[in-house]
């Protein structure tokens, strides 16, 4: 199954720049796996140690996060669009 993924400014280094990139996998874990075959290191800055996701980064299957769905065994039906966001931190 092939999907696309869309990736921030600052893991662009992995990608050669580009801000979009296919990959296939019928789970989120998969798509990471295959993020890291094609890109090497890219699933590093989104994955932790322990296998979970970053606590910093945010991972949507079409509009939804992830983290309210099935986390890494997150279904990634053909032609979804996934957006790798990292959190923003700031304010006064």
């Amino acid at each position: 199954m092939s999907v696309s993924v869309r990736i921030p400014t600052i893991l662009r280094t992995y990608t050669g720049g580009d801000s979009e990139v296919s990959a296939s996998g019928a789970t989120l874990a998969e798509v990471l796996d295959d993020l890291d075959t094609q890109f090497a290191g890219i699933k590093g800055r989104i994955i932790d140690e322990d296998g979970k996701l970053r606590r910093f980064v945010n991972v949507y299957v079409g509009n939804d996060d992830v983290r309210f769905q099935q986390d890494l065994a997150t279904p990634t039906p053909d032609g979804t669009e996934i957006s790798v966001i990292p959190a923003v931190a700031g304010g006064s």
